[in-house]
């Protein structure tokens, strides 16, 4: 298991604190392995294992707590018969309905430190924001970098060169799952494939109840060739618009900022801006991973300049 230390050094400050720590990011990015490591790290400091309760909401024998009250009367119960304060650890949190006066609930009334994870950016707005304003920290968990992937890659294959281990890398990307198929290339394409699809399926059109599913796949594709380039909504529009396909700019912008809650895009916007020009909607985009970019579009190698 990777350390992944960058991230470890920022949450450790928050650690025993009665701050909620919320770690985001695309699925299957390492959200969980985080909980394990801090898990790791709060007994090596003398923490009992007896004290950590944790859910995953994804495990369908934890389907019955997809409610507010029913998580509220299971974690109040198993924290009354736990000896001194008690460790939260709930994956996937957005499953719940109405999570967040739940987790405001335990941090009022327990003696407790909650960590929790979610695959939507949604997880930090709405309603979270008027009930945990100002009592939570977020970090953003990314997939493998490079210097994360060597360490990896190079326990499955030790005598492999910088220089051999970065092409892979531009071509498997930093999902961590992939080490399992040691890093196989019809595998690990299937694999991303898979994950890309069930994004697009679950995080963004039936989270966001997208009807027009053939556009938002369009958008997509053209961002996923098009990475690192200026996006101009208008100019797409126009094109549809001769393509016999009318669509507002607005319909596309919104497609897009979908995609960036489930953290499949990135945006990166200019900072070269002044006055009105900053209203302007010309930012660029980029991929979460460049391995899903392969497996779904291809062409990383040729297209090296804007993956990197």
């Amino acid at each position: 298991m990777i350390k992944r230390e960058l991230y470890m050094s920022r949450i450790r400050p928050f650690i025993g604190t009665e701050l909620i720590k919320v770690m985001t990011g695309i699925r299957r990015c390492g959200k969980s392995v985080m909980l394990e490591l801090i898990k790791q790290e709060l007994t090596e400091s003398g923490v009992s294992p007896t004290q950590f309760v944790s859910v995953n909401f994804e495990d369908m024998s934890c389907s019955h707590l997809q409610t507010a009250q029913a998580l509220h009367d299971e974690i109040t119960k198993r924290a009354a018969e736990t000896e001194g304060k008690v460790y939260l650890f709930f994956d996937e949190i957005q499953e719940v309905k109405d999570w967040e006066k739940c987790i405001n609930s335990f941090r009022v009334s327990l003696d407790c430190d909650i960590y929790i994870t979610g695959s939507n950016a949604k997880l930090l707005s709405g309603e979270l924001a008027t009930y945990l304003a100002g009592r939570y920290v977020e970090f953003v968990i990314y997939p493998f970098s490079f210097g994360e992937f060597i360490e990896l890659y190079r326990s499955i294959a030790p005598d492999t060169s910088v220089r051999q281990c970065f092409q892979k890398y531009l071509l498997s990307g930093g999902m961590p799952y992939l080490a399992n198929l040691r890093y196989a290339d019809a595998p690990s394409k299937q694999y991303l494939h898979d994950l890309f699809n069930s994004v697009q399926l679950k995080d963004i059109v039936k989270r966001n109840k997208v009807r027009d599913v053939d556009l938002l796949e369009r958008i997509i594709a053209y961002v996923i060739a098009n990475v690192g380039t200026t996006f101009s909504a208008s100019s797409l529009a126009k094109f549809l618009k001769n393509e016999q396909r009318t669509v507002a700019p607005e319909t596309i912008l919104n497609y897009i900022k979908y995609c960036c809650e489930s953290y499949l895009f990135y945006r990166v916007k200019r900072e070269d801006l002044q006055g009105k020009q900053i209203l302007a909607s010309n930012e660029k985009y980029y991929i979460a991973d460049h391995g899903i970019r392969e497996a779904v579009f291809g062409g990383n190698m040729r297209d090296i300049n804007l993956i990197l």
